[in-house]
């Protein structure tokens, strides 16, 4: 039987990893590595990108600065947070406030120490991010639009730091990141829907609470056809290699998500969608290896890397 001190310190490990996210920062660190294998590194074999030790700080740092950012836009988002996710809301609560801040101002000052073990560009780089994602949860995110442009860019930064380790540039990596920002873009409206009710009752300005549900969807929707225009460049115009079977896959999924869209009502209906739009993108990091599988074998030189 577990004793009580080992109950507590499970119950604060469990509500620890409810604040940071810790599904997502896995999710975010599985893709970084992928890409820095398959895209940014692909001139080198797998092994010596896995070794990289730059490259591991540079991911640990961004991964330390994202925990961080969810620990104050939890702070922040408490009270709406009891209206939305009143289940998360007690896992987290077993966290008292005190030991939060603690760990938010230890998390930061890793983030950068280690970041600076690289380079002071990369200290700077963190340090900057850092306070970006203070700045959204602090303002940015009460309003709309603004608020979700700035809450994808910020998903998107930790990458950037991979490709500025590797300096591998190229039209292609602009192609699939604005794909990947356009669904990033589309999830953050819909989150917005799925948490209308706290939203509203505590002032956020978010699209649905300023211009209605309706408005959104209608955005959400022209947005879901632009996906197209990134999506037909990288299939007809790129060398993705099988990775294009993920375009035509996603390209459906999307169709499906559009008709469930216009049918969604509830709370619990915006959050399955929701739950779409993490497949697509957890299916995005997977396929990256169908790119060019033979990367992890010799290192060949890709044309077209994937963010």
């Amino acid at each position: 039987m577990l004793t009580r001190n080992l109950k507590r310190t499970l119950i604060k490990f469990f509500s620890f990893f409810s604040v940071v996210r810790g599904y997502n920062i896995a999710v975010v660190v599985l893709a970084q590595y992928l890409s820095a294998i398959f895209i940014f590194g692909s001139q080198s074999r797998a092994i010596h990108v896995l070794t990289d030790g730059n490259l591991f700080l540079i991911i640990f740092s961004s991964s330390l600065a994202i925990a961080s950012g969810y620990i104050i836009n939890n702070f922040y988002d408490t009270e709406k947070d009891l209206i939305n996710r009143p289940f998360k809301s007690l896992i987290d609560k077993k966290l008292s406030k005190e030991t939060q801040f603690k760990l938010y101002f230890s998390l930061n000052f890793l983030s950068v120490a280690l970041a600076w073990l690289v380079s002071w560009r990369a200290a700077f780089f963190y340090a900057v991010y850092i306070f970006l994602l203070w700045f959204y949860s602090h303002k940015l995110k009460k309003y709309p639009i603004i608020g979700n442009i700035t809450a994808s860019i910020l998903v998107l930064i930790p990458f950037f730091g991979i490709l500025m380790h590797f300096q591998n540039f190229s039209w292609g990596i602009f192609a699939h990141g604005f794909y990947l920002y356009l669904i990033l873009f589309i999830r953050e409206l819909v989150k917005d829907l799925e948490n209308l009710k706290g939203d509203f009752v505590n002032n956020y300005q978010t699209l649905p609470v300023r211009f209605g549900s309706v408005t959104t969807k209608y955005l959400i929707s022209f947005l879901v056809v632009f996906t197209l225009l990134p999506m037909y460049a990288l299939i007809n115009y790129y060398k993705v290699g099988y990775m294009q079977y993920y375009f035509y896959v996603s390209s459906g999924l999307l169709v499906a998500f559009l008709i469930f869209l216009y049918q969604a009502n509830t709370q619990i209906e915006y959050k399955k969608l929701h739950i779409l739009l993490k497949l697509i993108i957890l299916l995005g990091v997977l396929s990256i290896v169908l790119i060019d599988p033979k990367v992890i074998i010799n290192g060949k030189n890709l044309v077209v890397p994937y963010l």
